[in-house]
């Protein structure tokens, strides 16, 4: 296939949205600290959800049982990535979060090889070698401010985004990607909604803080991210496209000690270059890659 031609208005659009989905590791942190983490997830998803519907409102309505059904099941694992991230930055550093969310690009062929019977490579396993020991430095065992509890919650959350990147591999294949984004964002939402409900927690944001967290992660991130990013995959080699997006977790450590003063130690700086180094090998090596569209943010 011929290398899709270059558009810098596609790639600027792109480094903008990993711009914000970097930034969001800190506001939510910010938020949770002020609006239990259900309600923030519901008034979240809800409005993200309902946005992309009425954007691919005709697809949506084609999607069918067996696109629904697929729908749900890859709402389920967003569902995790988010619940457990957003309780681990209650608990954790957004620097850490962000780094340790990366690892999902480790982990997904990993699992393809486990689950689906994948052959991800040698490198694969090197790299995720490389990225265990850097989760252990990051997370403060070489040196003082273990955050143990807040980084398992977020690796659990980076574990489910892979299993939602291999559920998406095998739905996509069959349905319009539109329509299932708009049912995993109703579930996210649905199921957040519930749960503040059940919870007694179902309160109204009074603080601008909160407000402009809602607004950002569900306008912006959510609903926006994922439209520039099929966009730039469709101006952009997915080699190039990925290697964009691994600026995230760069641009949450940065914002994290612009907007937070977020210090690393010499051991964390080392656990955070060792997983990088880990995500750009699986990104540039092209076999190693599960080329499918990320997690929505």
């Amino acid at each position: 296939m011929a290398d899709k031609k270059r558009s810098p208005v596609a790639e600027a659009g792109l480094v903008g949205i990993c711009a914000i989905w970097g930034l969001t590791f800190v506001m939510v942190q910010d938020a949770v600290r002020l609006i239990p983490v259900t309600t923030f997830l519901a008034y979240r998803f809800v409005p993200a959800g309902l946005i992309v519907s009425a954007i691919v409102w005709p697809s949506l309505r084609q999607l069918g049982v067996a696109g629904v059904r697929a729908g749900v099941v890859m709402g389920a694992f967003l569902t995790g990535g988010y619940f457990f991230q957003t309780l681990g930055l209650e608990r954790t550093s957004a620097a850490n979060a962000g780094f340790i969310t990366g690892l999902f690009v480790v982990l997904t062929p990993l699992f393809g090889a486990v689950l689906l019977r994948q052959q991800p490579g040698r490198a694969a396993w090197i790299a995720a070698g490389l990225s265990a020991l850097g989760m252990y430095l990051l997370s403060g065992a070489g040196g003082e401010g273990a955050q143990f509890v807040g980084d398992a919650l977020v690796f659990l959350c980076a574990c489910s985004f892979s299993f939602h990147i291999l559920a998406t591999d095998r739905a996509i294949e069959r349905h319009h990607l539109g329509a299932l984004l708009a049912v995993q964002l109703a579930v996210t939402g649905a199921f957040s909604l519930v749960l503040a409900t059940v919870q007694g927690d179902l309160v109204m944001p009074r603080s601008s803080t909160v407000w402009s967290a809602l607004v950002v992660t569900s306008l912006f991130a959510s609903a926006l991210g994922f439209f520039v990013q099929a966009y730039a995959q469709r101006h952009a080699s997915p080699a190039r496209t990925a290697l964009i997006l691994t600026s995230e977790p760069v641009f949450a450590g940065l914002f994290a000690y612009l907007l937070q003063g977020d210090t690393l130690s010499a051991w964390s700086w080392a656990g955070a270059a060792l997983i990088m180094f880990a995500i750009l090998t699986v990104e540039m090596v092209p076999r190693l890659r599960v080329d499918q569209p990320l997690p929505e943010r």
